[in-house]
This record gives C-alpha cells, sequence and structure tokens, in this order.
C-alpha cells in the first residue's frame, strides 16, 4: 500500500493584498479517505478549495495529488488526474436529460459501450433511474444536486471534492445526501467543505477546522464539538 498522501497541501498561502487568506495550510488525505472541512465564514475554507482545484494559484506553497505537483494548474488538469468537482451550485446541461447528464461525463473516460453501462449503474446507485428521461433544467433543487453527484461520480474520480453538498435542502434531503456521501465513499476518497453541523455528524470521520485561513485543529468529530477553541470560534451555541 502507498504512503504517498492521495492529496496534499505544503505551507500554502493565498495573499489578496493584505489580506492572508490561508496561511502554512499542511494537509493531508489518503486514499479511500473522507475528511470534512468547516470553519467560520472567513475561515478560508473557499480559497483553499479553490485551491486544490486549480481555480486558484497559491501565493506560495505546494498542492501535490499522489505526489505530483499540481499546483496553480489549469482547472481541467485535476479533473484528467482523477479528482472530481461539485461546487454548491449544481452545474449542468439544463436542457439533457439526467441520463444524458451523465452519460456525457461517463463517456470522458470510458469507451461508449462501457459508459452506457456505467451509467445505467451510476443513476442505480444513487437513486436516479426513475428520473432518467426527465430533464434536468426541470427538477427540485435537491433532485438536482444528486444529478450531478451522479455526473461526478460517472467518471471514477479516485478523489471528489464537495462543496456544500445539503446546502438549501429539507431534511429528509440531507439524511439521503448523508447516505450517499456514506456509500460513494467505499469507492471513493472525498472532501466535503460544510457548515451544517447537523450534516457533519452523519457522515464526518476526521473533521479539518479552519480559522483565519490556518488549520486550527484535525480531530475526530467528538472531539471537534467538545473542544473549547472551536467552539468559541465557530460552534457556539450549535455545539450544544
Amino acid at each position: 500500500m502507498s504512503t504517498v498522501p492521495l492529496i496534499e497541501t505544503r505551507n500554502l498561502n493565498m495573499r489578496f493584498g493584505g489580506v492572508h487568506a490561508t496561511r502554512d495550510v499542511n494537509f493531508k488525505l489518503s486514499d479511500g479517505e473522507l475528511r470534512c472541512i468547516i470553519g467560520p465564514n472567513g475561515a478560508g475554507k473557499s480559497t483553499f478549495f479553490k485551491q486544490l482545484t486549480g481555480q486558484l494559484r497559491p501565493t506560495s506553497g505546494q498542492v501535490l495529488f499522489r505526489g505530483q505537483d499540481i499546483t496553480g494548474c489549469q482547472p481541467h488538469v485535476p479533473a484528467r488526474l482523477g479528482i472530481g468537482i461539485k461546487t454548491q451550485v449544481p452545474s449542468l446541461f439544463n436542457g439533457l436529460s439526467v441520463w444524458e447528464n451523465v452519460w456525457l461525463s461517463a463517456c470522458r473516460v470510458y469507451p461508449k459501450a462501457k459508459a452506457l453501462e456505467v451509467t445505467r449503474d451510476t443513476l442505480e446507485r444513487v437513486g436516479l433511474t426513475h428520473l432518467q428521461k426527465s430533464t434536468a433544467g426541470m427538477l427540485a433543487h435537491g433532485q438536482r444536486q444528486w444529478v450531478e453527484l451522479a455526473v461526478v461520480i460517472a467518471a471514477d474520480p479516485a478523489l471528489i471534492l464537495l462543496d456544500e453538498p445539503a446546502a438549501g435542502m429539507s431534511d429528509q434531503e440531507v439524511r439521503r445526501t448523508a447516505d450517499l456521501i456514506l456509500e460513494i465513499n467505499k469507492s471513493h476518497a472525498l472532501i466535503v467543505v460544510e457548515h451544517d453541523m447537523s450534516f457533519i455528524r452523519m457522515i464526518a470521520k476526521m473533521v479539518t477546522v479552519f480559522h483565519q485561513g490556518a488549520i486550527l485543529t484535525e480531530d475526530l468529530p467528538d472531539a471537534v464539538m467538545n473542544n473549547p477553541t472551536v467552539r468559541q470560534v465557530y460552534l457556539g451555541k450549535k455545539a450544544a
């Protein structure tokens, strides 16, 4: 088994003028791991996420994927290497069907015959077979989020980055999304940026807490929830 982290950052810094958005961030994630990243608004979570995906070039430091330096690469490079990205706002082809959206993703990495099989299996896995003929633009918010999850996993990435996947969902949809993420984690590593602490409790195995651009602590969920410093800077009454 390889000892090289799946993804790693070394002394990652990002400055916007006088604002130090990320500060010497050293982060490691192993194959098959699920990590949740939390923190108050302005803590640096989104900036860190964008540095991992090539949307922002760090001021200094490195991003390594399986030991390969991908610092500041163009956004298509992480996708080609095996990093799947689902942003908070679904980016689907609204005029196409659910099947067509997922099939196009599968076609990026598989021959046509295999892509058909992968599309069918992915829709079944995510529980969307009954919606496969529906037009993506006509779906409800929660359904669109699940379709985008299907689009991401159809390309079989080694690592999936999810930005607030439960945002705007009902309690029932949040629970289903948590179950989907745990099922996906059986075959993919995930980094989930989230602020909903009830959702974090459903899925988290290890939590990284950002504060003022730096990693404040990394620990098991219960330890994070009960950390007095974390409670003070972020959780507050939500930790009760």
